[in-house]
């Protein structure tokens, strides 16, 4: 299973919205074939892994496949990979986690014994629901994991007071966080960000096949039509104000405008969020400035803070995240420490947000 895993993680940039899956064919203690998911709407991770058998010119009869995710068994954009299997003549299917996705769900182990395959069910289940984390949350909650990316000295500055912020952390810092990127299936940035910055927000330091979708939110739709984050279409902009002039020449340019107004006047985030569960929205990457990150913060919105620490102290700058003055600690906003580790001159810490006691 753990070559499973392994294989997982190679499709960890092109599957979306479909899941990381691997799988492994043992027999009698030696690995037949491997494969992994490919991108959506071409192999699962057991046809993957069959026809790199059937290229090898071996004979799986009698195997055991290790899948890191319950195979399917419904005609998606693909086939059941249960019928693969069951076609295939393996006598065992080892599953890491069974498929939050209500159209498998158990069904998919189910046809597989009704076939007289055995089955086994929970071997290194946690790890396989990390690799699809975001999946889970959608299946599950209807709406993307959201992470929020944040780049920081080690007094809580991500910029200067006067806006500078480029460069405060290392280059390996730089490339491992568009890894985070590449991994997502959309990117979010605020309009202080693209006025301030002027973002691309794609993927650039690290190969991706797949660009992850742009999202602006920006509540009175003013952003530029010579912003870069507009450039090549396909932007979804997020709005709470119409204006039917600005939204037309958008739409020329290839945005696709989102109209989501609170009570407020503003974005309402979480109708957002299920907006974005709709639209098969796995892992939400976060990337904007400290006024958003505390508007997201205050309604629930994020699960986890992924952050880069650099060596150096700033003194007054702009923090991390707008948060209301507090006027006891049991009010404080609770986190817990996932995995903490060093990239390059700079300390990564990924802290996930916990239910306050």
């Amino acid at each position: 299973m753990q070559l499973a895993l392994k294989q997982a993680e190679l499709a960890l940039f092109i599957t979306s919205p479909n899941p990381r899956v691997g799988c492994v064919i043992v027999k009698e203690g030696v690995v037949l074939a491997q494969g992994h998911t490919q991108a959506a709407g071409l192999a699962h991770a057991e046809v993957a892994a069959l026809r790199d058998a059937a290229s090898r010119g071996v004979n799986v009869r009698g195997a055991t496949a290790y899948v890191s995710l319950e195979p399917c068994s419904h005609h998606g954009r693909t086939p059941p990979c249960t019928d693969s299997l069951i076609n295939s003549g393996v006598a065992r299917v080892v599953v890491a986690i069974a498929d939050p996705n209500p159209l498998v769900a158990g069904k998919g182990l189910a046809l597989l014994q009704a076939a007289g395959i055995t089955t086994e069910v929970g071997v290194l289940a946690a790890e396989a629901r990390e690799m699809n984390v975001g999946f889970f949350t959608r299946m599950q909650h209807g709406r993307p994991w959201v992470r929020m990316k944040i780049a920081a000295s080690l007094d809580g500055g991500t910029a200067l007071l006067n806006g500078t912020s480029q460069w405060i952390t290392s280059e390996p810092a730089r490339a491992d966080g568009h890894a985070w990127r590449a991994r997502a299936c959309a990117l979010l940035t605020g309009m202080g960000t693209v006025e301030q910055d002027d973002p691309q927000l794609t993927v650039r330091a690290v190969s991706t096949p797949r660009q992850p979708r742009r999202i602006v939110l920006d509540s009175q739709l003013q952003i530029s039509p010579t912003a870069r984050v507009l450039e090549g279409g396909g932007t979804w902009i997020v709005s709470a104000e119409r204006h039917d002039a600005r939204e037309l020449e958008l739409t020329a340019l290839g945005a696709e405008l989102i109209h989501m107004p609170s009570s407020e006047g503003k974005v309402d985030l979480h109708a957002l969020m299920q907006e974005l569960g709709k639209r098969e929205i796995n892992e939400l990457h976060i990337e904007a400035g400290y006024k958003l990150n505390g508007s997201l913060l205050r309604a629930g919105c994020v699960d986890e803070l992924l952050i880069y620490l650099a060596p150096c102290l700033l003194g007054p700058s702009q923090g991390m995240a707008r948060l209301p003055e507090l006027t006891e600690l049991s009010s404080r906003m609770r986190l817990q420490f996932h995995e903490v580790r060093s990239v390059g001159s700079d300390l990564r810490i990924l802290a996930r947000l916990t239910p306050a006691s």
